[in-house]
């Protein structure tokens, strides 16, 4: 008799999404009551911490979005609050009103976090809620692939009924981040990588995987 172990499957199993949830408008209602508690009322920049640099607050982020578990163990002995309400807690609820096609509706949601990361990391957005970067997100998605007929400000307006959000505010938030993509992918461009040194013959050409992640607290910008 052979036994199947699956322990050492390199993806863990993820649950998929329940119509149920994404369909019960109280769970929206929960999430935008709930993001009003976390959403800054003034720059920490001026008011808290005045030494602290927006690029200080980038690097943060990057380090933030590749958290390895023991990380999360760390920030939990440090009380950070990592309950908080976000912009991808709104994702799917929003996705699913919106009605898509199942292909498109793929696409637009990579599309979607993939501006979400960058608004993650860029100060710009820290004083928006997270309702109106994920349909800002959406909206910029949606419109950047063609993913529907319908037009921008009608898709606009209907993004605004789903959160409440004023049209002009998510039109200009909207605009920011199409903005952000835009300047993201002009200093990508400017970056022009350096050959890699040859590795000395008799050598092994792979040395020790390293990641972004700071290990030293010295190397932390707090």
């Amino acid at each position: 008799m052979e036994l199947l172990c699956c322990e050492g499957t390199r993806h863990a199993p993820r649950a998929g999404p329940d119509p149920r949830l994404l369909g019960d408008q109280r769970v929206l209602q929960s999430l935008l009551r709930l993001e009003e508690r976390y959403v800054p009322r003034a720059s920490y920049f001026q008011c808290v911490q005045k030494e602290i640099k927006p690029h200080m607050r980038k690097m943060l982020a990057y380090w933030m979005l590749e958290m390895r578990e023991w990380e999360v163990l760390v920030l939990g002995k440090l009380k950070w609050d990592l309950a908080a309400v976000i912009a991808h807690d709104f994702l799917a609820l929003i996705l699913h009103q919106l009605s898509l096609p199942s292909d498109p509706q793929a696409s637009v949601k990579k599309h979607a976090q993939t501006f979400l990361a960058l608004c993650a990391t860029d100060y710009t957005f820290a004083m928006y809620p997270p309702s109106m970067i994920v349909t800002g997100s959406i909206g910029a998605a949606v419109q950047g692939l063609g993913a529907c007929s319908t037009s921008g400000d009608e898709l606009t307006e209907l993004l605004a009924g789903i959160t409440g959000t004023e049209v002009d505010c998510l039109r200009a938030c909207q605009e920011q981040i199409e903005a952000a993509l835009r300047e993201s992918l002009r200093e990508a461009a400017q970056i022009t990588p350096s050959p890699a040194p040859k590795a000395p013959r008799g050598s092994s050409s792979q040395g020790p995987s390293q990641t972004s992640t700071p290990t030293d607290v010295t190397a932390i910008y707090l």
